[in-house]
């Protein structure tokens, strides 16, 4: 079985490179973020061509802002839309959706951002992650927990820690949350775990030429609990899927479940031609400029 998450930034922007994606890759489940459509949008837009393909479709979406999906071609069973217990800013918000796909619970997840540390938008980032932690803990035990964190789980998930100083996504406390999720149902970083030497990002700025210098950040996550880790033969970053005219700041991630189709492949395909590591210099972000 392959499982994919890809955070879309608009499915509308999107439509003509998702379907030739899943023509491409042929995923089994995919989970989108990010797809900026009410679900009566999403059905109109994409309903036929996905069930052309076999998907069955899981949504929460809502218009202009946020938005997730789940695509089964593997049953979607018990779908659940939303965090129970989870605030809203000031309404809850259209950031998860779960369903039972080929037996394993798989929840696609738009964490929010947080924006500033200490915000209020931050400090409900938080909030919202402990809740979802106490809803996978609860959880069976064969779950998927991916998506949008906007979190990069340490310092080697970004391309230059100093860059990144007193910026969301990799403050001490958002680590935790994220450790606190992970622990919730010892939940496996199934791409870092397979590649922990390796240069792996899934997510560049769309300004100032970074993603053609590699300078980006791994919040794409695929978290996966013990059982379903074991199962795992390859774990990789679609770059493909961010190269070309008009694509998401996002690259996809694909996990294959018990086959690989492509091998053992990874752990970004294909890889960057002239990836650039940090230097004494820092380079500053594109919105610190």
């Amino acid at each position: 079985m392959r499982v994919a998450t890809w955070n879309v930034n608009s499915v509308k922007q999107r439509m003509p490179r998702l379907l030739d994606w899943l023509d491409e890759r042929q995923p089994d489940v995919v989970c989108l973020q990010e797809t900026k459509l009410a679900d009566d949008a999403f059905t109109k837009l994409l309903g036929a061509e996905l069930t052309d393909r076999g998907y069955e479709t899981g949504l929460y979406g809502e218009l202009q802002w946020n938005g997730v999906a789940l695509l089964s071609k593997v049953g979607l069973e018990d779908v659940v839309t939303g965090v129970a217990g989870a605030p809203g800013f000031p309404k809850p918000e259209a950031r998860a959706v779960a369903a039972t796909c080929g037996g394993i619970r798989i929840h696609s997840l738009y964490v929010p951002n947080g924006r500033v540390p200490n915000s209020d938008h931050y400090h409900y980032k938080l909030a919202w992650l402990a809740a979802l932690a106490e809803v996978v803990a609860e959880g069976p035990d064969d779950q998927i927990v991916c998506g949008d964190m906007n979190i990069a789980p340490t310092d080697a998930d970004v391309f230059d820690p100093a860059a990144y100083v007193g910026q969301t996504h990799v403050t001490r406390p958002e680590r935790e949350a994220l450790a606190e999720l992970m622990a919730a149902k010892d939940l496996h970083d199934v791409v870092r775990d397979r590649w922990p030497d390796k240069r792996i990002f899934s997510y560049w700025d769309y300004r100032a030429g970074m993603f053609h210098q590699d300078l980006g950040m791994r919040i794409d996550l695929m978290l996966a609990t013990p059982g379903v880790a074991e199962r795992v033969k390859a774990a990789w970053i679609d770059r493909k899927a961010r190269k070309g005219t008009g694509p998401s700041d996002h690259a996809p991630v694909i996990v294959d479940l018990d086959t690989a189709p492509d091998g053992d492949i990874g752990p970004v395909v294909p890889p960057p031609s002239a990836p650039r590591t940090a230097r004494k210099r820092t380079t500053k972000l594109p919105q610190s400029r």
